[in-house]
């Protein structure tokens, strides 16, 4: 234990505790902050129970997170001894009966990272560490330079652009760089975009599948598992064709990874890798690089000063990732009883680990609610910490920092020109509608 606290054990108001926990309490910002706001100052370690869903505790610090995040033996993501027994994900109750009927009992849908612990995890993500890995990454620079030219170039033009910032422009650009990268056909990308779109619009009336029921408490993992499914159909194919001819790109190294034995992994472990990515990997940056250019309209004087010295983009990218935060909670569970901010955890409690909220924290940020583009130092952990942290994080940084390097200097003025729309899930999202007038020189 490193953290305690003497302030009482506060009963959560149930409108508090029903809008950080209910993918639809995620529809609005302001009164989501709030939320969390009120938590991190009356019971910032709070356990509330919310009809259709398990007890929960609600982590709302920076460092709580920080406590549960570095010692996974302790708070497990997949369910430790027992893998499969836990859903990283928060899920309702329904949802994760129906998942269990599809698995035979397990709730680990997908073989990927988030469901993993060590030393399974660590095996795993050494499949594609060294990839990931800064000096790794530099070879692919110039092209993804390329690839933000060409993403201006192809949806902007000089003069005054009127769109909607997220559709016409910022979805764009993360998913043809991943499937530059993995070496996929650019005549797919309309189908990756679809499947990118179910996977995190699982709680969207917008952003339904037509083949699953209306929205129930079982619509999000039915719809969930059924994006999964196709998701595997497609990549299938592809697995196959890169280990009979492996190329240069990413999809051969993990397609062609084997295990300690020699033997090559599950085919499930590398769809788990290419779903991961393709989606992750898109949408988390995409919604990052929509919040910046949305900050940076309210802002238009942090705009100037970036286009005057575009060696501070960089710092600009961080607050970017701290603002946006895409990447909402991931779910911990208890393998002990443990002492966690002066209060008693039973082995089996559950966690919600806030990142937007920790990302919002006094005791870390000053004067978390403005955006800083020069905000140093910037402890943010939108990318999570320990051995969970995004292993694609540099990647994102690259991409974003390229991107904002060749269009920041293009802008004349950005102007909202009407309402936003975000994303209704409590797990990832960010803008999913930003219309913007977009003056380019």
């Amino acid at each position: 234990m490193t953290i305690t606290d003497s302030t009482l054990i506060v009963d959560v108001p149930e409108e508090i505790a029903r809008r950080v926990v209910l993918p639809e309490g995620h529809r609005e910002d302001a009164p989501l902050f709030e939320a969390y706001r009120w938590l991190r100052e009356n019971a910032p370690l709070a356990k509330v129970a919310v009809d259709g869903y398990d007890p929960i505790w609600l982590v709302t610090k920076h460092a709580d997170i920080m406590e549960i995040e570095r010692q996974p033996a302790i708070f497990t993501s997949g369910g430790g001894e027992a893998p499969g027994s836990h859903n990283p994900i928060l899920q309702n109750q329904a949802g994760d009966t129906f998942t269990k009927s599809l698995t035979g009992g397990s709730l680990r849908i997908l073989e990927t990272l988030t469901y993993l612990d060590p030393p399974e995890h660590t095996m795993v993500k050494d499949i594609a560490n060294e990839w990931f890995r800064p000096v790794s990454l530099k070879k692919w620079g110039d092209r993804i330079r390329a690839l933000a030219q060409q993403a201006i170039a192809d949806h902007l033009r000089p003069g005054a652009n009127d769109l909607d910032l997220v559709a016409d422009f910022t979805l764009g650009y993360p998913l043809h760089v991943i499937m530059t990268l993995f070496g996929m056909p650019a005549e797919d990308e309309p189908r990756m975009m679809a499947l990118t779109q179910d996977f995190f619009g699982t709680a969207d009336p917008d952003t339904q599948r037509s083949d699953t029921e209306a929205l129930t408490p079982e619509a999000a993992a039915q719809q969930w598992s059924a994006t999964i499914r196709d998701f595997y159909a497609y990549f299938d194919t592809f697995l196959e064709a890169r280990r009979a001819e492996p190329k240069d790109d990413l999809a051969s190294i993990i397609a062609n990874a084997r295990q300690p034995d020699g033997e090559l992994f599950p085919k499930e472990v590398a769809y788990g890798w290419f779903v991961a990515i393709a989606t992750a990997g898109h949408d988390t940056t995409s919604s990052t690089l929509s919040s910046i250019l949305e900050a940076l309209a309210l802002n238009p004087d942090q705009l100037a000063a970036v286009k005057a010295d575009l060696s501070l983009v960089p710092d600009l990218v961080n607050e970017g990732l701290r603002w946006a935060s895409p990447v909402k909670h991931f779910v911990r569970q208890a393998s002990q009883d443990y002492v966690l901010r002066g209060q008693q955890i039973a082995a089996g409690d559950r966690f919600m680990l806030l990142y937007q909220s920790a990302n919002r924290d006094t005791d870390i940020f000053d004067a978390p609610d403005e955006f800083r583009f020069d905000r140093r130092p910037n402890r943010h952990i939108a990318f999570g910490y320990g051995p969970h942290m995004c292993i694609g994080q540099h990647l994102a940084k690259l991409e974003l920092r390229v991107m904002l390097e060749e269009l920041l200097p293009r802008i004349t003025a950005i102007d909202i020109t009407g309402g936003r729309k975000v994303v209704q899930t409590n797990f990832v999202g960010g803008l999913r509608r930003l219309p913007v007038r977009l003056d380019l020189a």
